[in-house]
């Protein structure tokens, strides 16, 4: 589709939380093509990137998630992008964006800029680990209305505010 999306879907993981082997499944951008079915349970794969941790997998709890989801328009004004709806997990956070900037720039900042929060004062009480993101996350072009309704109703679910 030429143009440019309405907005993108960005969604990405905390720090070992999901390794390849893992049972929910994994795509690994070296073995995967699109559209491939993505990676099952192996459990010595698991074990393997599991020894490789350094330090072990970040969760967040629900005071530090209502913090990051705070953070979250900081981070858009920062960038100079339109934040649509935002959420954090546990073990990931999902985005709904418009911007112009290519989409793996503003994942790569949104991450980059959401550690320098943790680390900074604002999260001085949240224990730092090595680490707080995994490597990549998912990128999904909105093109259409309904779909962008989709994306913020399912992101606006798993606000932790609004629980």
């Amino acid at each position: 589709m030429p143009g440019q999306p309405l907005a993108y879907h960005i969604t990405f993981g905390t720090y070992g939380t999901r390794l390849h082997g893992d049972p929910r499944g994994t795509v690994d951008r070296s073995r995967n093509k699109h559209g491939e079915p993505i990676i099952g349970r192996n459990a010595d794969w698991h074990s393997l990137e599991a020894g490789k941790l350094v330090g072990g997998p970040v969760m967040f709890n629900q005071s530090v998630r209502g913090r990051i989801e705070q953070a979250i328009g900081q981070v858009c004004e920062r960038g100079g992008w339109e934040c649509h709806a935002a959420a954090c997990q546990a073990n990931h956070v999902h985005v709904l964006i418009s911007s112009t900037d290519d989409s793996k720039l503003i994942r790569r900042l949104f991450k980059r800029w959401l550690s320098e929060y943790l680390n900074s004062e604002a999260g001085a009480d949240i224990q730092t680990p090595g680490r707080w993101w995994a490597k990549g996350g998912s990128i999904k072009w909105v093109w259409d209305e309904a779909y962008f309704k989709n994306v913020q109703r399912y992101i606006d679910r798993q606000r932790t505010s609004g629980k």
